[in-house]
């Protein structure tokens, strides 16, 4: 597939606060694909993906304590956020496309013989619980944290809300949202610069202007038939699995007990519940977080 596609300046990106990590790049149906890779792996290697608007900067306070525990990470950005080349057409950004440029980026890493482990949340869960879906044989301990896997019904008022103002917002100030979305901390001018720094202008928003209408709230949306063949799989699912929530979030914050409840390989396990928390968990309660996958692998 040819799509026009937008790159955002590398200086855009210079001095990022708390995130040193030097990107590294793969091609992905004609688009560059942006990650950030760290760790000995030693311990093995966690797959970090990240939602709408947000990109890898958004894992920054997990990925020192899973380096130091001798983990590899992987944190890519998707296709049209972060680093990531941007398609500049709305109408390249449907569920199926993600779908495939990260199930193409996820084959191709050098994955253990025992699997990846991954933490998903809001679109990373999207997309990626229905890569696992597809590809079992690739993964090993699942964390969920803060999504869904919609199969046509609705998501409540508080993702109503949200759908709405993703599509009003005049700017779509992305430093501003991460800030809306932070119940138990207060970002930094810098942070939010960096959530800012893939956006120069409108034309590069145009993946974070989509996501919000690709989620199947309807029966008859396109992706609800692949949605429900990813749920028959796992609901047979006897990994284990760890669900980590904030229920403050009033967009997905509800949604954590249907994992446990449909998915075999969470039985049993230590699920947890961050209060106070916003909708991203990874930058509102991030030591949290990762003490938590710590204490639950080892």
């Amino acid at each position: 597939m040819t799509v026009e596609y937008v790159r955002t300046p590398d200086d855009r990106f210079a001095e990022l606060a708390d995130f040193p990590y030097e990107p590294k790049y793969v091609e992905v149906d004609g688009l560059r694909m942006a990650y950030v890779e760290e760790g000995s792996g030693e311990a093995g290697t966690f797959l970090l993906l990240h939602g709408e608007p947000t990109w890898g900067y958004l894992y920054r306070r997990m990925i020192p304590p899973l380096v130091a525990a001798g983990y590899r990470i992987v944190a890519p950005d998707l296709i049209g956020f972060g680093r990531s080349d941007k398609p500049t057409e709305r109408a390249a950004y449907t569920y199926a496309n993600h779908v495939g440029w990260l199930t193409d980026f996820i084959a191709g890493l050098d994955r253990p013989t025992n699997g990846l482990h991954v933490f998903v949340q809001d679109w990373g869960g999207l997309l990626g619980l229905r890569v696992i879906a597809d590809h079992p044989d690739w993964f090993d301990r699942v964390v969920i944290g803060n999504t869904a896997l919609p199969e046509g019904d609705p998501m409540g008022e508080g993702f109503m809300r949200w759908q709405r103002m993703s599509q009003e917002m005049d700017p779509m100030d992305c430093g501003a949202l991460l800030q809306l979305s932070c119940h138990a901390r207060e970002l930094t001018d810098a942070e939010m610069d960096a959530y800012r720094a893939p956006f120069p202008d409108e034309v590069h928003l145009a993946g974070a202007r989509q996501f919000p209408l690709l989620v199947p709230t309807t029966p008859d949306d396109p992706a609800v038939p692949a949605n429900r063949a990813a749920w028959k799989v796992l609901e047979q699912w006897n990994k284990p699995v760890l669900t980590l929530w904030t229920p403050g979030d009033i967009v997905l914050g509800h949604f954590q007990q249907g994992f446990v409840d449909r998915m075999p390989g969470a039985s049993g396990q230590p699920h947890a519940q961050f209060e106070p928390g916003g909708h991203f968990l990874q930058d509102d309660r991030g030591e949290d977080v990762v003490a938590a996958i710590l204490t639950w692998l080892c």
